[in-house]
């Protein structure tokens, strides 16, 4: 019974969802500032009237040809004659199928409109979440949701003005001609029919895509089983688990196999199920237009409409099941974008918040706490003031605040309590993007994109001219080596960088950063993660890159950082000693082992 329950909950809010899709998606129809959507909407209903028109009138000309054929039927009809009538119905067929597709060729636009509209606005969504957001999901679950609920869009507008309201029109038309041109009888079995098959059709539709829900759910397992073990190749071979690798993955098809063959059988009982249905309607209306011709009520004109009528009638019904089941999964994939698009920014500007305004580039850490769990704080009333041009290291153990520090910085996070200002002005009360613009940061681990270096260099800002992009890589000492490749600047990086060393990836870094020219220069461990030589070569180029700037360093190696204006160590989320590093070192406290720590360490 608790299963029963639960699946009628989840078909609730199934229903709740869709309604509220379907509700954000209708607008895009009609949109207020875009009067060509509406013309082009209009238009296409137009043709869609004039379409279903021809096609509910088509059956009388084949009635009326072959009416003529057994000289029966009005005097007009038997004027035209069996051969013209059946040129007409040809080309009524024609037309019918003609207006379909100018139908689809009017719409393509709004569709298509409405497709890039939503892919732009929830791909700028995701670049305004804030990191938290970025770091607990999936980078490829994100990608997946806006595929899937972008290729809904179409297809749901599609459904929502081409699907339903027509088939419905259609069937009406139907039912008006068989009301006015044989009797109620005739009406009520097609319409009994038309009610059980839908009824039948989205019970078992319902069923079948909690089979397939299952079955897929069983293919992921399987897949995340193989790519687990071919992932961990050598640790399979290490402890001799072939066949236990085998026969884990096994289990996993063998309960997919178990899924797809209900999918399979649950198939064959629907389509099955249809066709006694629309085959029983079929047989009741021919059986009754039969006894028509027989009683002299109805010509085989008569007879052979009615069978195209219910002909006509059953091929959309037949994909009703087909389209059921797509719009059901359109309905969700959008509903998962659009709970994507609902979710609220942790930053965002103030209304009306000015841009940065720079003199000097003083940063002010004014009794900072934050944490990123409210129960658990990193930082516990941090207050430090970097003037104009200073050079300040942040050092300290891992979880001592270092990052976090840089991270307030940048305003990925906004402080729980106390100020963060810079020349003076809280970064809460400006706009990121003059904040962003104001700060250059080199990372510990430069990620570039996977286009040419000169693509990469650029980024730093789209409007710099050739020449400018040069001197950024001359002034971090890469020219050279990106002049010695074939294809020197136009040299394709591979994915995140990885055809590059890391000495390069980091100068090519370094040339972005410098290109950009900011004020602000945070160097977030910019050579943790290189080797002591590369470190070293890399140093100078850093040197120079702070000159004239404020450099906030974030720094593992305590040897990159002894020319630091002021060092300030951390210790769980608070300073516990600043200065140079001679007056640290002078003075044997924290700074002091952590020098010699590491001293020891590089000396082994």
């Amino acid at each position: 019974m608790q299963a029963i329950a639960s699946t009628a909950d989840e078909d609730a809010q199934n229903r709740e969802s869709g309604w509220r899709v379907i509700a954000k998606v209708a607008p895009y129809l009609w949109p207020e500032d875009e009067p060509w959507v509406k013309r082009r909407v209009v238009l296409a209903l137009a043709v869609l009237f004039v379409a279903k028109l021809i096609a509910v009138g088509t059956p009388l000309l084949y009635k009326g040809a072959v009416d003529a054929l057994a000289g029966e039927g009005s005097a007009m009809m038997l004027a035209v004659g069996a051969v013209g009538l059946t040129v007409a119905y040809g080309m009524a067929r024609l037309m019918n199928v003609g207006f379909q597709q100018l139908r689809d060729v009017i719409f393509a636009a709004v569709g298509q409109r409405a497709l890039r509209a939503l892919a732009l606005e929830t791909f700028t969504h995701i670049h305004r979440l804030s990191l938290r957001y970025h770091i607990e999901r999936k980078t490829g679950g994100l990608s997946r949701i806006i595929e899937r609920g972008v290729k809904g869009v179409e297809f749901l507008l599609r459904f929502l003005l081409f699907s339903i309201g027509p088939l419905l029109l259609e069937l009406l038309m139907i039912a008006v001609v068989l009301f006015v041109l044989f009797d109620v009888s005739y009406l009520a079995v097609v319409a009994g029919v038309i009610a059980a098959y839908i009824w039948f059709t989205f019970k078992v539709t319902e069923w079948r895509v909690r089979i397939r829900r299952e079955m897929n759910d069983q293919d992921t397992d399987a897949n995340q089983k193989a790519i687990d073990s071919l992932l961990n190749f050598e640790t399979v071979k290490y402890f001799g688990a072939e066949e236990r690798e085998a026969t884990r993955y096994d289990g996993a098809m063998e309960r997919y196999v178990d899924a797809a063959l209900k999918t399979s059988y649950s198939l064959a009982f629907l389509n099955f199920g249809q066709s006694i249905l629309i085959t029983g309607g079929l047989v009741a209306v021919m059986v009754m237009a039969a006894i028509g011709v027989q009683n002299g009520a109805l010509t085989v004109g008569d007879f052979v409409m009615v069978n195209a009528y219910m002909i006509q009638i059953t091929m959309p019904l037949n994909f009703l099941g087909t389209v059921y089941r797509e719009i059901r999964q359109a309905l969700i994939d959008m509903g998962e974008m659009f709970d994507l698009l609902e979710q609220p920014r942790e930053v965002s500007d103030k209304p009306g918040a000015p841009g940065l305004r720079i003199d000097g580039g003083r940063i002010e850490f004014d009794d900072v706490v934050f944490g990123y769990d409210a129960a658990r704080p990193i930082l516990k009333g941090i207050s430090l003031d970097v003037e104009p041009g200073q050079s300040v290291a942040l050092v300290g153990p891992s979880g001592s605040g270092k990052s976090t520090i840089g991270r307030l910085l940048f305003r990925f996070y906004d402080v729980s309590h106390g100020a963060l200002r810079i020349d003076g002005q809280d970064v809460r009360d400006i706009t990121q993007d003059s904040l962003h613009g104001a700060i250059g940061v080199v990372p510990q681990d430069t990620v570039l994109f996977n286009d040419t270096i000169f693509y990469n260099i650029a980024y730093g800002r789209d409007d710099a001219s050739h020449s400018e992009v040069v001197a950024a890589a001359r002034a971090a000492r890469i020219h050279d080596f990106i002049d010695s490749l074939p294809e020197g600047y136009q040299t394709q990086v591979g994915e995140r960088g990885l055809k590059l060393s890391g000495g390069e990836k980091q100068r090519v870094g370094i040339a972005r950063t410098l290109l950009k020219d900011p004020p602000i220069l945070l160097l977030d461990e910019a050579t943790s993660a290189l080797d002591t030589e590369t470190e070293q070569s890399i140093q100078g180029e850093l040197k120079a890159m702070g000159q004239g700037r404020t450099v906030l360093t974030i720094a593992h190696r305590l040897s990159t950082i002894v020319e630091a204006d002021l060092i300030v160590v951390l210790q769980d989320g608070e300073i516990v000693e600043r200065g140079t590093h001679e007056e640290l070192l002078a003075r044997g406290g924290r700074y002091y082992s952590l020098w010699q720590r590491q001293a020891a360490e590089e000396a082994a």
